[in-house]
């Protein structure tokens, strides 16, 4: 016989096997801060021992603490959800079968408040037979004898958790018109489930015939009287002064006797073909020079490039701090070495084009040069003029971040990398297969000469020397200091009176020295 239970002693020495095992488990349910391990530790027993118990008391109550041959608990894991639930779910798959598994989940929790995973709605719609459906007389939106009745059948649905898909589909009704309903509802309430009007809810006309010929003669009694002026000669506050300007914009396209309106009802004139359009590679070059709109040392540097008219590849590009002379030669110099030589070169009027050094080196290359007056509106036939405003929007800004004329000089020869590889839509209209610049261009080449003929020809103006060890430069059995950074190094040399510069890679390094 065992002796009398000891309230102290933490092995529970029971004699009833169903109060033993609520014993051992009922400081887990006074108190659900403690665990099964912590109570298995206290007596003794293994912690599945205790948690299996926690269980079946949970699932069963009493019952699950009994004998071995009392567990009514079936043999297989059984989905644990109420009986609403599962009635629910068999109406469901008696209406529609198109449902969603999260769908499922979002509807039960709606008309049951009880929630589920859509892997458990899956499962047990799964395992469910379906059950015949409810009467119900109207089972589609175009049933209904009023219109109302069958809108709100939307809207309980959706409020239900149906989606969109499975109402379209249930009642026969397109999304647009679910779409339509569900936006109404949710913006005027049940009021917007009534039938409206498609009349037009514009407010009514003010501006008539009489009104329009009003305002007309008081525009051809002073046709450069502006919206204001017009409202207040009319001495009414019926209309706006925007409307009155409406009206009147709309007179000048109606009437023509209006002065001042000429241009609005001439023809236009047809397109005219570029006076400088190039049909081959290196027919038509183009120059032009650009301040640029930020200063370097306090001073706003140029921009000088040439642009093949043909294939729009600007092949050689300089910056200095004036648009001088020697920097148009010295652009010139560079897109010939690589080119070629053009057949017609076009720039403007300014100085450094006119020049008599820049025009006895056009004349002596036998290069057609012609040049243009911005002023007189010949701007648009410089395409490098107009292409002026790529280099503004496309790289401004990161060259105005630049503080050396070196690091100017970089970053400008960037944007001329980034240009000619990148589509040009003037090519693009045209048809070419690429409207990449360089593409277009390809290997084609100009009027090629000997780099020593080459050199001749800009002889009278450009010389090219080699800098020594420490910098200079021999011109005429005389040296010239130039720059300490460039030792034995190839440069220009432009002579301009009794006025000499250098320049490397297109960069000026000194400038005003002695002769």
């Amino acid at each position: 016989m065992r002796p009398a239970p000891d309230a102290d002693d933490a092995q529970l020495p029971l004699l009833d096997p169903t109060q033993y095992r609520y014993e051992l488990i009922r400081p887990l349910l006074l108190c659900p801060a403690q665990t099964a391990t912590q109570r298995a530790q206290e007596t003794g027993t293994h912690p599945a021992t205790v948690g299996r118990l926690k269980r079946r008391f949970a699932q069963q109550g009493m019952l699950g603490l009994g004998p071995g041959p009392l567990d009514v608990r079936p043999a297989q894991r059984q989905l644990r959800v109420p009986d609403p639930v599962v009635h629910e779910l068999q109406r469901l798959k008696g209406l529609y079968a198109g449902f969603g598994a999260r769908e499922l989940a979002r509807i039960i929790f709606h008309t049951t408040m009880h929630r589920l995973t859509g892997q458990t709605a899956r499962r047990l719609w799964d395992r469910l037979p379906p059950v015949a459906p409810p009467s119900r007389p109207l089972l589609d939106y175009h049933s209904h004898p009023e219109r109302v009745e069958a809108r709100q059948e939307v809207i309980t649905l959706y409020a239900q958790g149906w989606s969109k898909r499975s109402i379209s589909q249930f009642l026969h009704v397109s999304r647009p018109t679910i779409d339509r309903w569900i936006t109404r509802f949710e913006r005027d309430n049940a009021a917007s489930l009534a039938d409206k009007s498609s009349a037009p809810h514009t407010p009514a006309r003010k501006v008539w015939l009489p009104v329009m010929l009003e305002i007309y003669h008081l525009q051809k009694r002073h046709p450069d009287a502006g919206g204001f002026r017009i409202w207040s000669l009319r001495g009414k506050t019926d209309l706006s002064i925007r409307t009155v300007e409406r009206v009147m914009a709309l007179n000048r396209q109606v009437y023509t006797d209006i002065p001042g309106t000429e241009s609005l009802h001439a023809s236009p004139a047809p397109p005219q073909p570029h006076p400088f359009k190039a049909t081959v590679a290196h027919e038509y070059w183009f120059i032009d020079g650009r301040m640029m709109d930020f200063a370097i040392q306090g001073h706003r540097w140029w921009s000088l490039i040439i642009l093949d008219g043909y294939s729009r590849t600007m092949l050689a590009g300089a910056v200095a701090p004036s648009e001088a002379s020697w920097v148009a030669l010295t652009v010139l110099y560079s897109a010939c070495q690589r080119y070629g030589v053009p057949v017609h070169l076009i720039s403007d009027s300014g100085g450094a084009f006119i020049s008599a050094a820049f025009e006895g080196v056009c004349t002596r290359l036998a290069i057609d040069h012609q040049t243009i007056v911005s002023t007189a509106g010949q701007s648009y036939m410089n395409l490098m003029e107009t292409h002026f405003n790529i280099q503004r929007r496309l790289y401004d800004y990161q060259l105005a971040l630049t503080r050396t004329p070196h690091e100017f000089d970089k970053v400008h020869q960037q944007f001329l990398a980034l240009y000619n590889a990148t589509a040009h839509q003037g090519l693009l209209k045209e048809g070419f297969a690429s409207p990449i610049p360089l593409h277009v261009l390809g290997e084609s080449k100009g009027r090629l000469m000997p780099p020593q003929e080459l050199a001749r020809k800009f002889a009278q103006a450009l010389f090219v020397r080699t800098t020594n060890r420490y910098g200079c430069v021999t011109l005429h059995h005389a040296h010239f200091y130039v720059d300490d950074g460039v030792p034995q190094t190839p440069i220009l040399l432009w002579v301009a009176g009794e006025e000499l510069r250098a320049v490397y890679d297109h960069v000026l390094l000194a400038e005003s020295l002695n002769l």
